[in-house]
């Protein structure tokens, strides 16, 4: 089973743990989470990457490509036991803790797959073609005048 380690800003690594909890809680057991704080020195945040990464085939997701969090999973993968996704979504998250037991390749497969698949362009409703009442004029009677020829 492939380790999942969520390395983002806090409080979104902790936010995105507890969503996975409640969604799927038996898969949530191999979920790790480090929420990075804005002033966590880069010393501090390695430290606990590689005690949560050393000896197990692990897969982090992060936030945002090229920030802290990010750049501090890089140095944590050594491209065999570890690989990082960044861009880190609730589909991406969904799929990586459904299919944790596949091997390590085809997880970041699924993983990148879920979370470019769960971003959608959604159209509004269209709107209504029905006329308003209230500003149509109405007759001495409270009525809307008839303009139909009897």
């Amino acid at each position: 089973m492939t380790h999942i380690l969520i390395v983002a800003h806090a409080p979104l690594a902790s936010a995105l743990g507890q969503l996975a909890s409640h969604t799927f809680p038996e898969c949530a057991a191999g979920l790790s989470v480090i929420d990075v704080a804005a002033d966590e020195s880069p010393a501090s945040i390695d430290t606990r990457l590689l005690q949560l990464v050393t000896g197990r085939a692990t897969l982090i997701l992060t936030d945002v490509f090229g920030a802290t969090p990010c750049n501090a999973a890089l140095r944590a993968a050594d491209g065999v036991q570890v690989r990082v996704v960044c861009g880190v979504n609730v589909p991406m998250l969904w799929r990586a803790l459904c299919y944790a037991g596949e091997p390590l390749d085809a997880l970041v497969t699924r993983a990148v797959d879920g979370g470019a698949q769960g971003v959608m362009r959604l159209a509004a409703a269209p709107p209504q073609n029905q006329a308003n009442n209230i500003n149509k004029p109405q007759g001495p009677d409270g009525q809307e005048p008839h303009h139909d020829q009897q």
